[in-house]
């Protein structure tokens, strides 16, 4: 571990981790959280030794030119601080800390027990943890978000789903666990990106878990040219399919599913969220009323 400037004085953290790699279809975590990067100046901080984590043969080190020098960068993940002094557009302040690298190579027990560390030292109140997986999604309809944890009473009280998943598991299964037996409040939110578009990027997808974020933790996220660069995506993949007829069915073929499965449970509450996160964005203080509005 390299502490570049010490750690910050934070204010309520959330710690957002995404991480390139098997979790992250589309690029779309790791580029939602360079989105929280670049828009709100985050502060680095710290950043993990790439010589603990990586095999050089699978991530390699590049190498570029300034001014005539040659600098290698070593692949790894940082820590930035990003300090938010009006978080929810009520005068609250809120701090995130920003975890972003890639997967790693070896030693996952040790890296999780890192990250930890820093959550630990820094006060972190709850770690999201961002991930993208490929589906049977059509790129027509809003991405699909799914938020999972494996504390009951979080499910609870932040309407996430009990994680029931078996099977094969990346980082970020890793450190949900970590962060759980360590009793750290943890959740993940998993974007769905079509299967046959899977090449980075994904405007959509990343802005589908960066809302959905904003619905968790209570920020309100600058979007800037998100929303347009995902209109201009789904655009360029709607013309891309038309010029070819099977896959043009098969994105039909995927609509309809899409649209029979949801039918029962389209109901207000889903126009309600949506809504909502409308309003806040525009007036802090329609959130609560509309949750009047909508009942218990």
């Amino acid at each position: 571990m390299i502490e570049l400037e010490g750690l910050p004085e934070l204010v309520d953290p959330v710690m957002i981790c995404a991480f390139e790699g098997w979790n992250d279809a589309g690029d779309a975590a790791s580029s939602a959280v360079g989105h929280l990067d670049r828009e709100w100046k985050g502060e680095v901080f710290a950043s993990l030794d790439a010589e603990d984590y990586y095999d050089f043969q699978v991530n390699r080190p590049t190498v570029t030119l300034h001014g005539g020098v040659r600098k290698v960068t070593w692949p790894t993940t940082q820590l930035s601080a990003v300090r938010i002094a009006d978080a929810d557009g009520k005068g609250h302040p809120r701090d995130l800390v920003l975890v972003r690298g890639i997967e790693p190579s070896m030693r996952w027990r040790s890296f999780c027990n890192e990250i930890l560390g820093f959550a630990h030292e820094l006060g972190v109140e709850l770690v999201v943890l961002l991930g993208a997986l490929l589906g049977d999604t059509p790129h027509t309809r809003p991405v699909p978000v799914t938020g999972v944890t494996s504390d009951p009473e979080l499910a609870v009280s932040m309407d996430l789903e009990e994680t029931r998943y078996e099977g094969p598991t990346g980082i970020v299964g890793i450190l949900q666990e970590a962060c759980t037996h360590a009793g750290v409040p943890t959740a993940s939110l998993w974007a769905a990106v079509p299967h046959y578009v899977s090449q980075p990027p994904n405007p959509k997808a990343t802005l589908a878990l960066l809302n959905r974020l904003d619905d968790l933790i209570g920020v309100r996220i600058p979007l800037g040219e998100l929303p347009e660069d995902a209109r201009a995506w789904q655009l360029g993949v709607d013309q891309l399919a038309a010029e070819d007829s099977e896959v043009a069915e098969y994105v039909q073929t995927l609509e309809e599913a899409r649209d029979t499965a949801e039918l029962p449970e389209a109901s207000g509450e889903a126009i309600a969220r949506e809504f909502e996160r409308y309003l806040r964005r525009r007036d802090p203080g329609a959130g609560p009323y509309l949750r009047d509005l909508s009942g218990p």
